[in-house]
C-alpha cells in the first residue's frame, strides 16, 4: 500500500430540512471546517478553534473512528494518525457540525489511501452514521441536496443553488442536542399533517430547481417537526410567523436548531431589517443571538493541494481571514 504524504480538506456547513423537507432537503452553507490526516507512528490531535473545545484527542475521536471504518472498508490498515482540524462552525446549534465531521473524515481518510471508495459509498456510510442523508449530502456534494436513505443505501439529486439566492443565519447563544430536539417530536402525524409537508416539501423541492424565489414563503413551511420543536427555541414560532413580513423569502429551524434561517433574495433591500429583527426578537426573549450572512455553496468537500507549501495553520490563517 502507498500512502500520500497526508491529505486536507475543506468540508462546508449545512443546513437541513428547510422547512417541511424534514431528514431529506439538505444545503451547503459558506461556514467551514477543515481537517488534515497524515500516517503517524502514533496517533496524536491538534485541535484548534473556539468550536474545538471538549473534544477528545484520543481514539475515540470521531474523525479518528470514522477514518478507521474508510480503511477497514477498503482493506487497508493505517491504525496511527496525526490529525490536524480547525472549524468555524458551531457545535450542536443546528449547522450540522457533525456531519461536516464526518464528512471531512470519510473523504481525508478515501484520499489518504489513493481514494478506492467512490462517493456513492462514502454518502452510505455518512447517512449511515448519521442516520439521515440531509446534511451529510450537502456537505459531500454541495448545492441543495434532496436525498432519501432506506437504511442501507441513499439516493439523492442535486440542486444547483438559485443564483440570487442568499441566507441569513441567526444563532442563538446555546446548545440543543440534536436527541433532545428529537424526543420532541411525536411518533405519529396525522394524515393532514403527512399531506401539507408532502406538498410543500415537493414545491420547495421544484421551486429551488426552476429558481422560482417567489414560491418559497408557501413552499418552506411545516407541520411535522417544527411546532413540536418551537417550546426549546423561545421566540422561534414569532419568526417563523413574522419573518417574511421583514424581507424574509421565508424561515425555517436550521436542522435540529436552535439556529434558524432565512432565505432572502440578494436584492432585497430589507436584509439589515431582517437581521436586526431577527436578533431583537430573540433579545427580548432573553435570548443572546448572532446573525450571519451565509451563501449557499456550490462546492461539497474539496481535497486541497497545497499541503507541501503551507503549515495547517498558514493554511487556515489565509482560509478564515479571505
Amino acid at each position: 500500500m502507498s500512502l500520500s504524504q497526508g491529505v486536507r480538506v475543506k468540508v462546508p456547513a449545512s443546513t437541513a430540512n428547510l422547512g417541511p423537507g424534514f431528514d431529506t432537503l439538505g444545503m451547503a452553507l459558506s461556514l467551514y471546517s477543515w481537517i488534515e490526516m497524515k500516517a503517524s507512528e502514533r496517533t496524536v490531535f491538534h485541535l484548534h478553534g473556539d468550536e474545538m473545545g471538549g473534544l477528545p484527542k484520543d481514539k475515540s475521536n470521531l474523525i479518528y473512528k470514522v477514518a478507521q471504518m474508510v480503511f477497514e472498508e477498503a482493506g487497508q490498515a493505517v491504525p496511527e494518525l496525526e490529525i490536524s482540524m480547525y472549524s468555524e462552525i458551531p457545535l450542536t446549534r443546528g449547522l450540522g457540525s457533525s456531519a461536516s465531521a464526518i464528512v471531512g473524515a470519510l473523504a481525508a481518510a478515501n484520499a489518504l489511501i489513493g481514494s478506492p471508495l467512490p462517493d456513492s459509498k462514502l454518502f452510505d456510510m455518512a447517512t449511515n452514521l448519521e442516520k439521515h442523508p440531509d446534511n451529510v449530502g450537502a456537505s459531500l456534494f454541495g448545492g441543495i441536496i434532496t436525498a432519501v436513505w432506506d437504511g442501507t443505501h441513499a439516493d439523492y439529486m442535486r440542486i444547483e443553488p438559485p443564483a440570487n439566492l442568499g441566507t441569513l443565519v441567526v444563532i442563538p447563544h446555546f446548545e440543543l442536542a440534536t436527541s433532545k430536539a428529537r424526543e420532541a417530536l411525536p411518533a405519529q402525524v396525522s394524515l393532514a399533517d403527512a399531506v401539507y409537508n408532502i406538498s410543500r416539501s415537493s414545491l420547495m423541492a421544484a421551486a429551488l430547481s426552476a429558481g422560482r424565489l417567489d414560491l418559497i414563503r408557501t413552499a418552506m413551511k411545516d407541520r411535522v417537526h417544527q411546532p413540536y420543536r418551537a417550546p426549546l427555541v423561545p421566540g422561534m414560532s414569532k419568526i417563523l410567523d413574522e419573518a417574511p413580513d421583514h424581507g424574509a423569502l421565508g424561515i425555517a429551524l436550521s436542522g435540529a436548531g436552535p439556529a434558524m434561517i432565512a432565505l432572502v433574495d440578494r436584492d432585497e433591500p430589507r436584509v439589515q431589517e431582517l437581521s436586526a429583527y431577527l436578533v431583537e426578537t430573540m433579545k427580548a426573549e432573553g435570548i443572546v443571538s448572532s446573525c450571519y450572512s451565509l451563501n449557499p455553496v456550490a462546492e461539497g468537500v474539496q481535497l486541497l493541494d497545497d499541503i507541501n507549501n503551507r503549515s495547517f495553520l498558514d493554511m487556515i490563517r489565509g482560509e478564515v481571514t479571505a
